[in-house]
């Protein structure tokens, strides 16, 4: 259900199916940013993913896929919604609706692939090569560039960036547990139990924590529907066919390319602009982690 639980490979593109992949994964962001500006982040969030339970929850039906028989794989997949969905996104778009840019918040969620090699290293019994090293080193100086140059504007949120900070921390974990926990479980079933899982995490902290009103419903209803079906339900789908065809590397190893994707779509759609220092940042933020990648596949 994650990119990243996959291996990588050196990408060859002979498909377009990997651009898709991205493209929809980066609209994630900016639907996300534009969403907040007409609801509360969980409110939006705990909509996002009672729309795409039942969704998958449809697929799931029309394929006749079949359920797990034992209670562990449910419990497993609920884990992992309160991860890698609830925790991830939760975190995410309330550090946007703070004043975090879209692009930026990619970029520090872009870290992810470094601290899952960490973590696999320390928690999975992985192999961690020392030519690891040096892309993970400019990957997270990339960041701290970017933070830290935000830090001197007039907008600069420390609560924003932890938000986000929040989020890297669960789709990193997220991801590690469904490495080691959530094998064998069918696309469809496990997207349904993460997203249900994850729909009433956000309800309950929407209904305690947020008036769950909403200022326009049109522009709201829509950001939703994007970043339901574009996103949790679009680029699992691609993902999906692109595991059945054995292409699912390619969306992984493209994965640094996904913050200067979103910071494009940003700058387009919700004018925001960088600056020279943050451009600095997403490439040397972007270098680390394509080594990284690269230095997997040798």
């Amino acid at each position: 259900m994650n990119p990243i639980a996959h291996k990588s490979y050196e990408v060859r593109l002979t498909s377009p199916l990997p651009i898709a992949f991205i493209l929809l994964w980066s609209s994630g962001y900016i639907g996300g940013a534009f969403g907040v500006r007409y609801g509360e982040p969980f409110t939006m969030t705990f909509y996002r993913f009672a729309l795409a339970a039942l969704v998958f929850l449809g697929g799931a039906l029309a394929v006749k896929a079949e359920w797990p028989r034992r209670l562990a794989p449910y419990l497993h997949a609920a884990v992992v919604g309160v991860l890698l969905q609830a925790l991830q996104f939760g975190g995410l778009y309330t550090g946007i609706s703070q004043g975090v840019p879209a692009g930026q918040a990619a970029l520090i969620v872009g870290l992810m692939p470094v601290f899952v090699v960490i973590g696999a290293y320390f928690f999975l019994g992985e192999q961690l090569s020392w030519r690891d090293l040096p892309g993970s080193i400019l990957g997270v100086a990339g960041v701290a560039i970017v933070v830290a140059s935000s830090f001197f504007g007039p907008e600069a949120s420390i609560g924003g960036y932890g938000a986000v900070g929040l989020a890297l921390v669960g789709i990193t974990l997220g991801t590690l547990y469904q490495k080691r926990f959530l094998g064998g479980v069918n696309l469809w079933v496990g997207c349904f139990i993460q997203m249900l899982t994850a729909s009433l995490v956000m309800l309950m902290l929407a209904y305690t924590t947020e008036t769950m009103r909403v200022a326009e419903w049109v522009p709201f209803a829509a950001s939703v529907s994007w970043i339901t079906l574009m996103n949790s339900v679009g680029a699992l789908t691609l993902l999906y066919v692109m595991i059945r065809r054995g292409e699912a590397s390619k969306a992984t190893n493209l994965f640094h390319v996904i913050p200067a994707v979103t910071q494009i779509m940003a700058s387009l759609v919700l004018g925001e602009v960088p600056s020279g220092v943050v451009i600095l940042g997403f490439v040397v933020s972007g270098v680390g982690v394509y080594l990284m990648n690269h230095s997997r596949v040798k």
